[in-house]
């Protein structure tokens, strides 16, 4: 906390008013039971204690989180004017980051207290706040990598042809928390054609002899995330493109990791990745970023696109994901999630990266 202060300073702000999400979480372990239209609000300013506005009837919850012993609790009553506890938090004429998540009648609740404030987008303001991970967070990150690359090694044991896209997400759902995730946010299995749909959404087809599968899955294991794809085929006939654009993806893949190192800006590494795959003759179809951050959220600063000219840094841990997809035919992507060293970088997905195949 007296970290982000120190920075929303030194980015030209007054302060911060951080909303329930993975902010409040990532800065003073707060998650309120259930987020609802009650202000709740984490007040960081330098040069003052931290403060936790929060609903008189959540008080006892706010109480037993982890930062609770350094933030001074303020607490307002059902009919009263919740705004009114912040009026005293809060410098009249101020220029405040706000979470990108608060409600917009928060914002307009804090706009109508105190005309004179400014407001920007945290992340806008501060986007490396959860950018740079320490010791224990990258142990979190190579644990959850670690399970899901289990979860991955399991399901190349599952039957996939003449079931449904739908039961291959849910052995692979089943495989994550087997290993140890809390909670999965996706499982995407597109198969023959859906592969080319980089967001498909697992449905009813039914997976046949001869179909190429990209599989992108992850979730959280102890408060942090994992993500990451592989694509395999059903059968050992493998058509020769198919071989062909995995190959492209795999050494696009590979060629970015290495280019990995201090000093080098994110957008170098998505330019790398595609500029092998636009030199093999594949440009259109690589339709997405290269990489995005993970941490307490699957996706967060920093961006690996091309416009984001942030050096990388050690601590940062980002995902390396380029992908070809060729509409109603296939589509391949190979991502593991990487983090910067003081030399070059570390892959926290260890699977193999060939063509699985499956049965």
């Amino acid at each position: 906390m007296a970290r982000a202060a120190a920075d929303a300073t030194a980015a030209g702000l007054t302060g911060l008013v951080v909303a329930p999400g993975p902010d409040l979480v990532y800065l003073c372990g707060y998650q309120p039971t259930a987020i609802t239209e009650r202000l709740t609000a984490l007040v960081l300013t330098a040069g003052r204690e931290p403060a936790l506005i929060v609903p008189k009837l959540e008080r006892p919850d706010a109480e037993k989180a982890p930062g609770a012993p350094a933030v001074r609790l303020v607490d307002w009553t059902d009919g009263d004017d919740p705004y009114a506890a912040a009026v005293p938090l809060l410098e009249p004429a101020g220029r405040y980051g706000i979470s990108d998540n608060a409600w917009a009648m928060h914002l307009l609740g804090f706009q109508a207290a105190l005309a004179g404030t400014g407001w920007t987008s945290l992340t806008e303001a501060l986007p490396m706040l959860r950018g740079v991970k320490d010791g224990d967070e990258l142990e979190r990150l190579a644990a959850a990598g670690g399970a899901a690359d289990a979860a991955y090694r399991g399901i190349l044991e599952v039957r996939f042809a003449g079931r449904r896209e739908t039961d291959v997400a849910a052995d692979l759902s089943a495989l994550l928390i087997q290993y140890g995730h809390s909670q999965v946010d996706f499982t995407v299995v597109g198969s023959g054609p859906n592969g080319a749909n980089p967001h498909h959404e697992a449905g009813d087809r039914v997976i046949r002899p001869g179909d190429t599968v990209v599989l992108d899955f992850g979730g959280l294991k102890d408060g942090y995330g994992s993500d990451t794809t592989r694509t395999v085929h059903v059968g050992t006939d493998v058509p020769d493109e198919v071989r062909k654009v995995h190959g492209i993806v795999r050494r696009a893949q590979q060629t970015a990791f290495e280019a990995v190192r201090p000093g080098v800006s994110c957008q170098e590494i998505d330019r790398i990745a595609r500029r092998v795959i636009t030199e093999a003759g594949y440009g259109e179809y690589f339709i997405h970023r290269t990489g995005h951050g993970i941490g307490i959220t699957t996706h967060e600063p920093p961006y690996l696109v091309e416009g984001e000219e942030r050096p990388l840094v050690p601590g940062m841990c980002f995902s390396i994901e380029p992908g070809i997809y060729l509409p109603g035919r296939f589509g391949v992507r190979i991502e593991d999630i990487v983090t910067v060293t003081e030399n070059g970088g570390r892959r926290l997905n260890n699977t193999p990266h060939e063509l699985g195949i499956v049965a």
